[in-house]
């Protein structure tokens, strides 16, 4: 009910509005009200469309102006046009003028540049020609034991040999926990006790341990031991004077026995000290008692060779019967002349044979001259007359890849070559004992040795080696043409990888040229030569040297 009389209500508000307006049209007083708000907008109109036409007329007269300048302007740019086409004009003909007498004068400096070019093209060849020189002249300076085979003791411009290992910053000496290594004690000669002091033993807060603290004085003691053999001298009916037989060794008044003869002789011979210094060594070391003389100390040598001859004899078969064998020669003096010593090496045996020429005099009556297994050498043509088989040195390919990495940095053949060695080197040496080589890996390694061999040629092609330096160009055929004998240690467990063995043995005698200056005779070189041989068989044995000798010499 609410809601409808709300409705009723509405209605009648909106009857009585509507009724209100309709009686408002009909009295004329709403459209008086109309017609005088029309009347204000037309007259608004009527002023705004007044005004633009204002402004338009403006804009005529601007445009109009406007006009007028531009023709103005376009004429003083058509005079100005005018004028500067003029000055072209004549600039171009003046520059005309210029070209032609230009190309006069360019014809005269051509030919001028001409001859210039046959000059500076002569002077550049001879420059070349000078650089090669100078390249050459570098790399025979530079070289030294890390690029060839120069000893270190050789090279003029001594490098100081860096220390690759990393700083730890640990302190020197044992480290924490380690456990220490003292010195061995030996048995005592004599034994000193130190008695207790009075106020440990009469004092009730000290009680033995029955612990003893030992410590150690040891002390070298050399002495002159001389026996004195006597016997009486007879004489026959016929006035002969004769007597018993003295000990083997006894021959004159003044005899040395084998412990002065193999300390002179290791002196001399082992340790390269001059004849004079043995001698006055032992004169100290005994109290000027013991002065023997340089002919004793020298013939020292002959008569340990002679008295050795057993044992050289079976060295020499050793060697004939190791399927493995390196050799080498070196030089010596003798009377200020070249002489060559040979070498021949296994890790058991070794032997020196003092030769006067290299080559196959040089191997004649060495082991080398009959040897049916595989020689290890530095590339010495000779030996590739000898032998089944042949394995390189590969520390002096490495040295001289290195050479020619200086020489010819531009090429890439020599880092890789060099690279590819070490690593199968390396590969070789991880090797546990008895373990082969794996097949897969070798043939790997041999493809990439045959793929750097082709960069090779393909460099030396595009950059052909100077005629001043062809080192690294006659390695490269060298590795081409030998390359089974620069791998043959991939295929061989038993063939090492370098020459080492005979260089340490040539180093031991080089030691001893330069004790000695020159040799004096080709058979005190000899004898030196057959003592050497026995002293390397004796520190390969790991037997006791002085004993070994003094048993010699006795």
């Amino acid at each position: 009910m609410n809601n409808n009389f709300e409705a009723v209500t509405n209605l009648e508000y909106k009857v009585r509005s509507l009724a209100a307006k309709v009686k408002s049209f009909e009295s004329g007083e709403k459209y008086t009200v109309i017609a005088s708000e029309f009347n204000k907008k037309l007259s608004a109109k009527d002023r705004e469309i007044n005004r633009l036409k204002q402004i338009l007329e403006k804009a005529h007269r601007q445009i109009i102006t406007n006009r007028k300048n531009w023709t103005e302007v376009t004429e003083d740019l058509e005079k100005e046009h005018s004028n500067e086409l003029k000055k072209k004009d004549r600039k171009i003909k003046e520059l005309e003028k210029r070209t032609l007498k230009a190309e006069k004068s360019l014809d005269l400096t051509k030919d001028k540049l001409h001859d210039k070019t046959k000059e500076l093209y002569q002077a550049l060849t001879e420059l070349e020609e000078q650089k090669e020189k100078n390249l050459k002249l570098k790399a025979q300076i530079n070289r030294d034991y890390e690029n060839s085979s120069l000893p270190s003791s050789m090279t003029i411009n001594r490098k100081k040999i860096t220390n690759n290992r990393e700083k730890t910053g640990k302190k020197p000496g044992g480290q924490k926990g380690h456990k220490g290594h003292g010195r061995r004690k030996l048995t005592p000669t004599q034994t000193v006790n130190i008695d207790p002091p009075d106020d440990y033993l009469n004092n009730p807060e000290y009680k033995e341990t029955g612990k003893i603290i030992t410590k150690q004085k040891i002390d070298l003691y050399i002495y002159v031991s001389v026996t004195e053999y006597s016997t009486p001298e007879f004489r026959k009916k016929n006035g002969q004077r004769i007597h018993a037989k003295f000990p083997a060794g006894v021959v004159n008044d003044v005899n040395y026995g084998g412990s002065v003869k193999t300390f002179a002789f290791l002196l001399n011979n082992h340790c390269n000290v001059s004849i004079d210094k043995v001698r006055g060594f032992l004169s100290e070391l005994t109290e000027d008692k013991l002065r023997i003389s340089k002919g004793m100390v020298n013939g020292l040598c002959k008569e340990f060779s002679q008295k050795t001859e057993t044992e050289q004899k079976k060295s020499f078969s050793d060697l004939l019967l190791s399927p493995v064998m390196n050799t080498d020669f070196t030089n010596g003096k003798l009377n200020g002349k070249n002489v060559q010593v040979a070498i021949c090496a296994t890790p058991d045996t070794a032997m020196y044979f003092a030769r006067k020429h290299k080559g196959h005099k040089g191997i004649k009556e060495t082991p080398v001259e009959d040897y049916q297994g595989i020689l290890v050498h530095d590339h010495d043509k000779t030996f590739y007359n000898y032998g089944d088989n042949h394995q390189e040195c590969l520390v002096h390919v490495l040295r001289y890849l290195k050479d020619s990495m200086e020489n010819e940095p531009s090429l890439n053949w020599n880092k890789k070559m060099r690279g590819l060695i070490q690593q199968m080197i390396h590969y070789r040496n991880r090797l546990n004992p008895g373990e082969l080589p794996s097949k897969t890996k070798v043939i790997e390694f041999e493809k990439e040795y045959l793929k750097i061999l082709a960069m090779a040629k393909d460099e030396y092609e595009y950059e052909p080696p100077s005629k001043y330096y062809k080192d690294g160009y006659n390695l490269y055929k060298r590795l081409e043409k030998f390359k089974d004998n620069h791998l043959l240690f991939l295929h061989d467990i038993r063939v090492p990888t370098n020459n080492n063995l005979s260089e340490r043995l040539a180093r031991a005698f080089k030691r001893k040229q330069r004790q000695v200056m020159s040799f004096r005779s080709f058979d005190s070189m000899s004898y030196l030569c057959n003592s050497m041989s026995v002293i390397s068989l004796l520190t390969a044995q790991n037997k006791n040297l002085y004993t070994s000798v003094k048993n010699i010499f006795e």
